[in-house]
């Protein structure tokens, strides 16, 4: 699909207010009714409270976009039937339930794998959009020649220490084995006929895992891939929590697949990975703080799974961001409101 080279660049975000109490008994439900077998597969880590948890990183990471990608396209934010309460309407933003993107029979979900494999369907989506979690920001001036190239997109390495093997494991992270599940997939299918393409170029295995980074994304390739690997989809949609057994796609099959047909290439950014559980976190912020501004991106992972709502560590996270991110955004109420949910449905 051609682009023109000025179109607009959507932004969408995956989004959950954690401590919702009609939320949390869904997903108490949800974890009551699954069978033994779906519930010895959760993956480690996959329904912890730092999944869920909102330290009010999407506000921060909006204010991010504004101040250095303005000129962004209009802005998608999938959720669960919620909405923060800060949101302010807007024009050049929309709030997505989960019912206008997955079937119903697919309901309920609380595994971002199985969501993010339907974000290309949004009405209206641009071709070229990024995708973001909410603990992923901006941290630099967005130059778009940076991250999407005519016909493609870059995409970067973690720093993360190499997978080893191919076989999924049970005690792998979803990264893990969704660089394993890649593997598979496409050596299998290396030089091989596909239904769109005459033959699939060799697939040069690397095994490494992709950054915690604003996804660049053309939409056309997501639509390809469903019909390509049709299978893959299907395994990740049949989630209720995250399962060990069929990892996310998204943040690595798409990737790779892209790589090897030419329609991604691997660049180098500056970037900053915190994990707030981590011992060293606090020196790790006040480092992000005085990088900031020359990070083309940073990620800030809650994996304080054991935390209070007034845990220091997460306040400390809050502290920082406001004191590098002090300007509210055009999508921010002034102040905090206690309007209910339903009345912040956007469209």
């Amino acid at each position: 699909m051609q682009t023109l080279p000025d179109a607009p660049i959507d932004i969408v975000y995956l989004w959950v207010d954690g401590q919702d109490a009609r939320w949390r008994a869904r997903r108490r439900q949800a974890l009551q009714n699954l069978s033994d077998p779906c519930s010895t597969a959760i993956a480690p880590f996959g329904n912890v409270e730092g999944r869920f948890r909102d330290n009010d990183e999407l506000r921060y990471s909006l204010r991010a976009l504004e101040q250095f990608f303005p000129e962004h396209g209009h802005i998608y934010i999938v959720t669960d039937g919620q909405a923060p309460a800060w949101l302010q309407r807007s024009e050049r933003l929309t709030v997505v339930d989960h019912l206008e993107l997955i079937p119903a029979q697919a309901l309920l979900t609380f595994d971002s794998g199985n969501i993010e494999s339907y974000i290309h369907r949004i009405p209206g989506l641009s071709e070229r959009y990024f995708y973001l979690n909410d603990d992923v920001f901006f941290g630099a001036s967005v130059n778009v020649d940076d991250w999407f190239w005519p016909g493609g997109f870059y995409v970067a390495w973690s720093d993360e220490p190499e997978v080893l093997g191919d076989t999924l494991r049970e005690d792998a992270t979803s990264l893990e084995n969704a660089c394993r599940l890649s593997h598979q997939w496409l050596s299998h299918k290396a030089a091989a006929p596909t239904l769109h393409r005459p033959m699939t170029p060799l697939y040069e295995k690397v095994a490494r895992t992709f950054a915690h980074s604003p996804r660049p994304m053309l939409k056309s390739v997501l639509f390809e891939l469903e019909l390509e690997a049709p299978e893959l989809f299907e395994g990740v949609r049949s989630t209720v929590f995250r399962r060990w057994d069929k990892p996310t796609i998204v943040s690595d099959f798409v990737l790779r697949w892209a790589l090897a047909h030419d329609m991604a290439r691997v660049k180098d950014y500056e970037h900053s990975y915190i994990s707030t559980g981590a011992r060293d976190h606090s020196g790790e912020l006040e480092q992000l703080a005085l990088d900031f501004g020359a990070l083309d991106f940073f990620c800030i992972n809650d994996t304080t799974d054991d935390a209070h709502a007034e845990d220091p560590r997460l306040k400390k996270v809050q502290s920082m961001l406001q004191s590098m991110l002090p300007l509210p955004s055009r999508f921010e109420r002034l102040a905090k409101s206690t309007l209910p949910v339903p009345e912040l449905q956007l469209s």
